[in-house]
């Protein structure tokens, strides 16, 4: 059976592994409904960022930090868009094959999406094509979430300024080679055989890990941990999980890139693996001696909904429930208990969640892939040799984003500073920052 490991996979179906290339067939006309299918699933990701993820963070700061929260992660997604279009989409997925060493980390040609009009295609895993505009697009769409997602752990005290110029850094050393070495033919991890059907590693681990390095960059939120830092709105909180879960089927299923079987299964798979997250993470707080609490099946919510993405189309059912309940219990404890006793302030969780559910989700979609446990694997590559490709994937997107965002965040701090003046924060970063308030 075809081997689907990720986004770009569908590139080599009729090509060699070595190759990254849309389809070379003029002639052929995108297949309507998958093009439609892939359509919708991008706009669906584009919900997830506006309003899903900016209500998501926005409840949970404080109320002087609302209107920051949602503009940066507004801008952010806006400037990564147009950065795609220039020289992202070249870097991760261009026409331009380089020879290894360089090949396996970034590919070329395709500035500003030079040769792409609107009779372009792409192929998909089958001999099926989409319009190549789309997969741009969708492709967009993971590359704007990705580095929104990482100010949910340097919120309330990071200038707006900052972020701006943090994200093309970003975007071009730590999240373009990243995509290029798990999506694309070619690509590192790619060639290595890793599973990653819709961003365990490329977006959640990615953002995760940069956002608990630009935490320890940014510095600890004035009063953290002794000063009560609680949401402000936990039902606009409740409103933003519920649209990221909605958007999140397009996040996964639409990276089966056709209307098929495998999109079914990763739509299934999006529904257990989350629901049983959320029921998760209250019941653990029940054991913890704790309410069930709404922000708790929110947290349990996304972390199900993180795991999962690696195994959307990867595993069946069970094993997705399997993966949001483990994905929970892992979570909570980092989230309750080792990020105050490591000190760091990951204001949102974005390095609890995402970065720590992505890691639990990667690795164990090596589990549930497996035939044994009602995966979709046929049982050719071993437990034990695709656990240890996994692994490596892992580390690998680790230490790529660590370095990087490393790199990004002591350039950014020695040319315009990372963070807020203490006046500035005490007032809250909407005033300070934006000259305008969320309630008035």
């Amino acid at each position: 059976m075809m081997l689907r490991t990720a986004k770009f996979a569908f590139a080599t179906s009729a090509l060699s592994a070595s190759h990254v290339a849309f389809a070379a067939t003029p002639a052929a006309m995108p297949d309507p409904g998958n093009n439609a299918w892939m359509m919708t699933a991008t706009l669906l990701v584009m919900l997830m960022i506006l309003p899903g993820l900016a209500l998501f963070y926005g409840g949970l700061t404080r109320s002087k930090n609302m209107l920051s929260m949602l503009t940066q992660i507004g801008a952010t997604a806006s400037l990564a868009m147009i950065i795609w279009v220039m020289w992202g989409f070249s870097m991760a997925f261009g026409d331009t094959t380089y020879d290894a060493p360089l090949g396996l980390f970034i590919s070329g040609g395709s500035l500003f999406l030079a040769g792409t009009d609107a009779s372009s295609t792409a192929a998909t895993f089958t001999d099926e094509v989409i319009s190549k505009y789309v997969f741009i697009s969708f492709q967009m769409t993971f590359a704007a979430i990705t580095a929104a997602i990482i100010f949910g752990a340097t919120a309330e005290r990071m200038k707006f300024g900052a972020a701006m110029a943090f994200v093309p850094i970003w975007l071009t050393i730590v999240y373009f080679p990243i995509a290029h070495m798990v999506w694309a033919g070619g690509g590192l991890l790619f060639e290595d055989g890793a599973l990653d059907f819709a961003g365990g590693t490329v977006v959640h681990i990615n953002a995760g890990v940069s956002g608990l390095i630009l935490t320890y960059l940014v510095g600890k939120r004035r009063g953290w941990p002794a000063e009560p830092m609680p949401p402000h709105n936990l039902v606009m909180t409740m409103i933003g999980t519920g649209l990221l879960w909605v958007g999140w089927f397009g996040f996964n299923a639409g990276s089966a890139l056709e209307a098929d079987g495998s999109a079914g299964l990763a739509m299934i798979n999006t529904f257990v693996a989350t629901a049983a997250g959320g029921l998760g993470w209250m019941v653990i707080e029940r054991l913890a001696g704790n309410k069930g609490s709404a922000l708790g099946f929110c947290s349990g919510v996304i972390a199900g909904l993180v795991a999962v993405t690696p195994a959307a189309g990867n595993s069946g059912p069970f094993g997705a429930i399997l993966l949001g309940i483990v994905s929970s219990a892992v979570c909570y404890v980092f989230v309750a208990s080792v990020k105050a006793k490591l000190g760091y302030d990951d204001a949102l969780d974005a390095f609890g969640i995402h970065g720590i559910g992505g890691i639990v989700g990667a690795i164990g979609t090596a589990v549930v892939y497996q035939p044994w446990i009602g995966g979709p694997g046929d049982g050719s590559v071993g437990l034990g040799e695709q656990l240890g490709v996994q692994v490596w994937s892992v580390v690998v997107t680790i230490v790529w984003a660590g370095v990087g965002t490393l790199l990004a965040g002591f350039l950014v701090k020695a040319t315009v500073g990372l963070r807020v003046g203490e006046e500035e924060e005490i007032d809250g970063l909407d005033i300070a920052e934006h000259g305008e308030r969320a309630y008035n």
